[in-house]
């Protein structure tokens, strides 16, 4: 994960934020010099590097003028706390904050991992041999099994959600957000609509799930690839239905046969030579978790559209002005090529 100096408009008020640390007892005096660094990975909540007194935290907070549904810190906090419980694969939490006078708004400090996080330019970089590719995407996986595995209600976050009618909901929820968010015209996304109203499963399991499970939101070990030792970005967690979860992972597995625009669109270490493709995932997570995939071009459908939703809501506050980032002023087009995709995936019924 690579990190700069804090982006315009996103800097923090470092005189409140070393009272915070002190009163948490996290550091011994606010006379220490506190150097702040942001995390350039993600698209989501601002992620920040402190480093103070020989120690290195991790702070999370919401963008500005975020709605408060999608970016709740408290809620994060809870989750991984809950999960450390019974999944060993999750960084510590040292301290929740929802006095706003501090930041502006809520925010956390966890334990920084140590590790790598195999974006598509860490990946590039390191010029990962094919054969390695198998080892990551199995230990990827397993990890993701071993998560739909956790006992929700043993952990104390069998209030997490609401797993009966979760299908329904999200996608209502989803189109919602869609509508709300829209800047074109763009009639694939309804097609889509219609046609995930129509085919949703009435039928599925439901379990403890993370919901943006990819690549570069797990940190690995070493370049053994063998061991994962945090799963990162908890803000989507909830109780539902565990192929949703694998249908979001399917949404982001680009692969090297894809139009060019959606590997630039959707960068993934997962085009390079040696990851399985799409349906060679869904069957080893069905071998692995002992669940059936027949219905696996609807999940993936969702979460195509999933991502094109979330593409579509930045792109929304980046088109109002306000966020600056650069990244952000193509994701229309992302989110119209993810509803294009999910159309495609519907035709062929086939997820590759």
């Amino acid at each position: 994960m690579s990190n700069q100096k804090v982006r315009k408009g996103e800097d923090l008020p470092e005189i409140s934020l070393k009272k915070y640390l002190k009163g948490i007892n996290l550091i011994k005096t606010v006379e220490s010099e506190l150097v702040v660094q942001q995390f350039t990975h993600g698209y989501s909540n601002l992620t920040y590097l402190l480093q103070i007194e020989n120690k290195e935290f991790v702070l999370r907070k919401p963008p500005k003028g975020a709605i408060k549904r999608g970016h709740d810190m408290s809620r994060e906090f809870k989750v991984q706390k809950g999960v450390a419980k019974a999944f060993s694969k999750v960084p510590k939490m040292f301290g929740f904050c929802d006095d706003e006078r501090i930041l502006g708004s809520d925010f956390y400090i966890m334990e920084k991992m140590e590790g790598i996080i195999l974006n598509f330019k860490e990946a590039k970089t390191r010029n990962i041999a094919a054969n390695d590719y198998k080892t990551i995407a199995n230990s990827w996986l397993n990890t993701l099994v071993e998560l739909h595995n956790v006992d929700y209600h043993n952990i104390g976050l069998g209030d997490l959600g609401k797993p009966e009618g979760y299908v329904e909901r999200q996608i209502k929820n989803w189109g919602r957000q869609y509508l709300k968010a829209k800047t074109d015209e763009v009639p694939e996304a309804e097609m889509v609509m219609q046609w995930m109203k129509e085919n949703q499963p009435k039928k599925y399991d439901h379990c403890l799930i993370h919901n943006d499970f990819k690549y570069d939101n797990v940190v690995f070990k070493n370049n053994s690839w063998k061991d994962i030792s945090a799963v990162l970005d908890w803000e989507m967690a909830t109780l539902g239905d565990p192929l949703m979860d694998l249908g979001t992972s399917l949404g982001y597995w680009t692969i090297a046969t894809d139009h060019d625009f959606v590997k630039q669109g959707i960068p993934s270490p997962t085009i390079f030579e040696g990851n399985p493709i799409r349906s060679e995932i869904a069957n080893l997570y069905a071998e692995k978790s002992g669940k059936n995939i027949d219905n696996v071009v609807f999940y993936y459908v969702f979460g195509l559209f999933k991502i094109a939703v979330i593409a579509q809501q930045i792109y929304f506050r980046y088109n109002k002005g306000w966020t600056t980032d650069p990244r952000f002023a193509n994701l229309n087009k992302a989110a119209e090529l993810c509803c294009k995709l999910a159309l495609k995936a519907i035709k062929t019924k086939s997820i590759d």
